[in-house]
């Protein structure tokens, strides 16, 4: 159809002689009269002149190097389509500068240069070879490993056919491979319709110049049935897409290549594959057309259609892109679209634009006829159909509106009752109580008003962070007081059991190192808690963050675990209530002008029975990684859950680190794990922030607060110190038994008999360097283990 049967013929012939090889070697040259054929006889490579191929003057387009199936006339790929030759000279040659055409009486065609690759290439080892796919590739021997490479192949430079695997569209190392329709069915440059591969939606798009003009389906839930297997490879470097058929793929009745036409559509050796591109009309969104957006002269429901018209003095042509040969019919369209001057299109014409404006009149005078492509407006629709569409949408409007409107009510009549039960019921005694001035303290009710003009409207600029129960802002009060707001979101993970709990508890707690709650407000959907402002937010600002954590010498990071022990004793012990918090993290820990510690955020805290050894829970709430294994595992928590958190804090801000932190030792290990094993080989004031510029006069602090947190990260809940231990620990008033193998230390339970046992039988201490000028202390601590010695060392440090 698109080349010379006679050339075809003669090719065809010399296929079947000895001569016919697949490859041309460097030197080598391929003229008119010679050709490559694929060692399976399937593709042939040559010179073809189009025959009937001619401009709109008449004027011929010339030869082209063309790939063919030997069997067939039909090209499927073209080396030069956009630059033919003139006369029949046109030579291929591999030679010193690559792979090129060359012809008389222009410039030579280069399709690969030597000099557009890094890799140090040996030209005369080069040769193009005809595969047996169809791809044409040439090849050539790096000279630095000696591997033989791809130097350059046609599948990388597809025209507007796709054969099978390996042949493939999409991205690859940088490189995008589609098709390019011709411009018509006999003038094969590139056309105005380009076929492309979505990784996103797994289909193909084909674009008139850059408007989506039609896609196909999910090419990877095809029907199985089909000829057709799609894969779909995606790579850091590649994302394409190849098929393979269950034809015989040289068979002339089962062609499996897909040939993209000039109008747009795909079709497989003759039969429709996807969707004719005559049936996408601009209007017609079935089969995967897309509708085409126009200026407000354009209708919903305008489109094209093939009119036959009659000339008169009241039609006009406008023929200004008449000669224009990069132009096509489908290009014509899509001009005439934006133009509302324009009512058709001369479909005869192959290259060009004629436009027709003014009215017509169809049929047919003295035998001239004129195909052209004229709109057809589609009525408007009927006051009928208008009105009832507009009822149609009043009532949804209506009904959506009444059953928001219900809803609103619903809620603030719930958010009433719920205000209602918070001042009423028992746990309220203290809410009053704190209402009424007792003890000096006033507990305020805010309105939502007074919370959104002291937040700038919850202006980004105050916002101070974020956590389960909802943002928090800083605020101003009208008497120039500031505060901080936590705000209950909307998607907050915790809810109005938690705002209620958070309330009731923390106006029953007053200690300094808790932090004070000033008022609340519950209006609507708002659910607000009004605090004390801390200027220096939370210690985790602090500890984790390089620069700051300087700010902080070890007697101040003491003084700040000293301050934590104080407020979890009065929670576990002193309170009105015994508090258990269950979400003790050094972003719960707030810091005051003056770096003092304050526990807050008590949504997730609990009052604990006194006579109660364990409570259990169906909800697991907290943090992992500060979790005790009783509680994580099987929900059980009581005050011991609390002194396992603040074990992993103290070793947090010892080390500087992140308990998720990753450290290996012989296996990978969390902090937890890691501090355990530098204190079982006698290294635990490696664990010390390297940011503390001189911890060693203090080395039986650290090392005591070092013990002290392995202690209350113990397996066992019964293992661990109460927090009444703890203060007298932290005073060096009291001594612990030495701590066991700790749990979560790799990130699982870890369960070993008799591991006390076998970790004093390795443990030696070596902390000479770091001793003060007591000789005599130093040579006892670095003179004994604790295998032999437990009691001397307790005597010396004590824990």
């Amino acid at each position: 159809m698109f080349g010379s049967r006679v050339v075809v013929l003669i090719l065809g012939c010399l296929w079947l002689t000895e001569a016919a090889t697949n490859t041309l070697n460097h030197g080598d040259k391929l003229n008119l009269s010679d050709s490559l054929v694929s060692q399976n006889g399937a593709f042939s490579l040559g010179f073809q002149r189009l025959d009937y191929g001619r401009t709109w003057d008449g004027k011929e387009f010339g030869y082209y190097l063309a790939m063919y199936y030997t069997s067939l006339s039909d090209s499927i790929w073209l080396a030069n389509r956009d630059d033919p030759i003139a006369d029949d000279s046109g030579v291929l040659a591999v030679d010193d500068t690559g792979l090129r055409i060359n012809h008389t009486g222009g410039n030579p065609i280069q399709l690969f240069s030597l000099q557009s690759t890094s890799i140090t290439i040996s030209s005369s080892d080069m040769k193009l070879v005809l595969q047996d796919s169809g791809n044409l590739v040439l090849q050539g021997t790096d000279i630095e490993n000696g591997e033989n490479v791809v130097l350059w192949q046609s599948f990388d430079h597809p025209t507007s056919t796709l054969l099978p695997e390996p042949m493939r569209l999409g991205f690859s190392h940088g490189r995008r491979m589609s098709l390019t329709s011709w411009l018509t069915d006999s003038i094969p440059a590139s056309g105005s319709f380009t076929l492309e591969w979505d990784p996103v939606g797994n289909l193909l798009v084909v674009r008139l110049r850059e408007r989506v003009f039609w896609s196909t389906g999910d090419l990877l839930s095809l029907d199985p049935n089909s000829i057709y297997n799609f894969t779909y490879v995606s790579t850091p470097d590649e994302q394409y897409i190849y098929y393979t058929t269950v034809t015989n793929p040289f068979s002339l009745a089962k062609n499996p290549r897909v040939l993209f036409r000039p109008d747009g559509s795909l079709v497989n050796g003759g039969s429709q594959f996807t969707v004719s591109g005559n049936t996408c009309d601009g209007h017609n969104t079935e089969n995967g057309c897309k509708r085409w957006e126009g200026p407000k002269c354009r209708n919903k429901g305008d489109k094209y259609e093939l009119r036959s018209i009659r000339p008169t003095d009241r039609v006009s042509f406008n023929n200004t892109l008449m000669g224009n040969t990069s132009l096509s019919v489908n290009d014509c369209k899509d001009i005439c679209w934006n133009d509302c001057n324009c009512l058709g299109v001369n479909a005869d014409l192959d290259l060009g634009c004629q436009f027709l404006s003014g009215p017509y009149d169809e049929g047919v005078l003295g035998g001239m006829s004129f195909q052209v492509i004229v709109r057809n407006r589609s009525k408007s629709k009927t006051w009928i159909w208008i009105l009832t569409s507009i009822a149609i949408a009043l009532t949804i409007i209506v009904l959506l509106s009444t059953l928001f409107y219900l809803r609103r009510r619903r809620r603030a009549r719930k958010e009433e009752e719920y205000l209602l039960d918070l001042m009423t019921s028992e746990d309220a005694s203290d809410i009053r109580e704190l209402q009424t001035g007792n003890k000096g303290h006033n507990l305020n009710i805010y309105t939502a008003e007074v919370i959104v003009s002291a937040t700038n409207g919850f202006s980004p600029e105050n916002l101070l962070g974020k956590g389960g129960f909802g943002p928090v802002f800083k605020g101003t009060l009208g008497d120039g007081l500031e505060v901080a707001i936590k705000r209950l979101s909307r998607g907050s993970t915790q809810g109005l059991v938690e705002f209620k709990n958070e309330l009731i508890l923390i106006a029953k707690l007053q200690h300094t190192n808790l932090v004070r709650l000033l008022g609340f407000c519950v209006q609507g959907d708002e659910k607000m808690l009004v605090y004390e402002y801390l200027p220096n937010k939370s210690l985790d600002s602090f500890i984790f963050d390089e620069s700051k954590r300087k700010l902080l010498d070890w007697d101040k990071r003491f003084s700040i675990i000293e301050g934590i022990a104080q407020g979890l004793l009065y929670l576990h012990k002193y309170s009105r209530l015994r508090i258990i918090h269950r979400d003790l993290k050094l972003s719960n820990i707030l810091l005051d002008e003056n770096l003092n510690p304050k526990i807050s955020d008590f949504g997730m805290a609990r009052i604990y029975k006194t006579n109660e050894a364990g409570t259990n829970t169906n909800r697991i709430v907290g943090t992992y990684g500060y979790m005790s294994p009783e509680y994580a595992m099987d929900g059980v928590f009581s005050e011991k859950s609390d002194v396992y958190s603040f074990g992993v804090m103290v070793l947090e801000v010892v080390s500087g680190r992140k308990n998720n932190s990753h450290f290996e030792f012989d296996r990978p290990l969390n902090l937890v794990g890691y501090a355990w094993e530098l204190w079982k080989h006698g290294a635990a004031l490696e664990l010390i922030d390297p940011s503390l510029s001189d911890p060693c006069p203090k080395q039986y602090q650290v090392l005591r607060c070092i013990t002290l947190g392995l202690l209350c990260v113990e397996d066992s809940p019964l293992d661990r110190p109460t927090m009444s231990d703890v203060i007298s620990v932290l005073n060096g008033e009291m001594q612990l038994p030495l701590p066991k193998q700790p749990a979560f230390s790799t990130g699982r339970r870890i369960v070993e008999t008799n591991a006390g046992d076998r970790e004093m039988e390795n443990y030696s201490i070596s902390i000479c360097t770091c001793l003060d000028s007591n000789l005599l202390l130093g040579w006892f601590v670095c003179g004994f283990s604790f295998s032999r010695y437990p009691s001397i060392f307790q005597a010396v440090i004590p824990v």
